[in-house]
């Protein structure tokens, strides 16, 4: 049985105001040296909705919820919350568990895939973090492993799929309210999207699984994952129904290859063959509906779907579902009671994903009573 002293809610971070945008879009940028007229680009994704991106709200409501199904399982485990880009910071996330008296913290990324951004640059988070207040030999930080495929984290997407599909078709009190006509379930294609991120960067994420690494071989099997859970529990037809891995929210030097294709050039793409009257856009890259759901598929993807002519219907993130917050727990019981690999949830051949080393001192293990 290992010992933790608590949980360290490990996120990305936000700007919570319109001064704060343009100091945590440096943040994100740092090292890069790029000019703040450039952030200013980006910027008015946020100042669009006040300068407030949701994650941070998000966490919050994500945090107190973990509280809860703690407490009603009988684990006696307090949750600090850090971020990478903003306030509360994990420097003072550590410091904070530090001085309550807990040193060994066990952390829950908002990060499901392996990715040098989901997990190398959280490591690096976790050490710079010890290091400035001192604590490298004194702490140490361990870490859910990827939940890609664990079935808390899928069944919100499963269920969202379903659902939409649904309302398309006009098998659904909401298709009927709208009074939209329906489209046959041929006529129906799903969008995985995901973040893009440089190729060099998927194929690092894990050489062994070839072209585009680790993050796409996972993002792979889990569509198919859905789409073939989507089809057994809505009816035969839906296995028909077709799907494609795109991606969203390139940035950075135009002459650097990214993953693609772009969920908005999949999209003209879908229309101009004639046989897509539908689209279904998941989300299944993300754990909430932070600024860059809200944006680019919100705003820049659903228009791109209008100004096409197609129908599109945008999947909710897993955010606080009951059985995300469950599964996020059991991920922690399944450290706490080292349970074995063999006997981990997964829903895809690749899982379940192997668990990393801690950060700082090494854990210590006591007997289970």
């Amino acid at each position: 049985m290992t010992t933790y002293d608590a949980i360290l809610l490990s996120s990305f971070g936000g700007p919570e105001g319109q001064d704060d945008v343009i100091p945590f879009l440096r943040n994100v940028t740092r090292g890069r040296g790029i000019p703040d007229e450039r952030l200013e680009e980006v910027a008015h994704h946020y100042r669009h909705h006040g300068g407030v991106s949701p994650i941070n709200e998000q966490n919050r409501q994500l945090k107190a919820a973990l509280e809860a199904e703690l407490a009603r399982r009988g684990i006696d485990l307090p949750i600090h919350w850090g971020n990478r880009n903003w306030q509360p910071y994990f420097t003072d996330a550590v410091l904070e568990a530090h001085e309550a008296g807990h040193d060994r913290l066990l952390a829950l990324v908002t990060s499901a895939y392996t990715s040098y951004s989901g997990v190398g640059q959280y490591r690096e988070d976790f050490e710079r973090a010890l290091a400035e207040n001192g604590l490298t030999g004194t702490m140490s930080i361990d870490r859910v492993r990827e939940y890609f495929d664990h079935p808390g984290f899928v069944t919100p997407l499963v269920e969202g799929v379903e659902a939409a599909v649904a309302e398309l078709t006009g098998g659904s009190a909401a298709s009927t309210e709208a009074g939209a006509d329906a489209v046959a379930r041929e006529d129906v294609h799903l969008l995985f999207v995901t973040h893009s991120i440089p190729s060099a960067a998927a194929e690092a994420s894990g050489p062994q699984f070839g072209k585009g690494g680790a993050y796409v071989a996972q993002h792979c099997a889990l569509a198919h994952a859905i789409s073939e859970v989507e089809a057994r529990d809505a009816g035969e037809a839906v296995a028909d129904i077709p799907w494609s891995l795109v991606y969203q929210s390139r940035s950075g030097d135009p002459r650097t290859p990214w993953l693609e294709p772009d969920i908005n050039d999949a999209i003209a793409d879908l229309a101009v063959d004639g046989h897509t009257k539908a689209v279904v856009i998941v989300p299944f890259g993300f754990v909430s509906d932070h600024m860059e759901v809200m944006w680019d598929l919100d705003n820049e993807a659903l228009t791109t779907a209008a100004e096409n002519g197609l129908r599109a219907l945008r999947v909710p993130t897993p955010g606080t579902h009951p059985a995300f917050v469950s599964g996020l727990v059991d991920l922690i019981e399944e450290r706490l009671n080292d349970v074995p690999s063999d006997q981990r949830p997964h829903v895809t051949e690749l899982g379940p994903w192997p668990d990393h080393d801690p950060v700082g001192t090494r854990r210590e293990k006591v007997a289970a009573r």
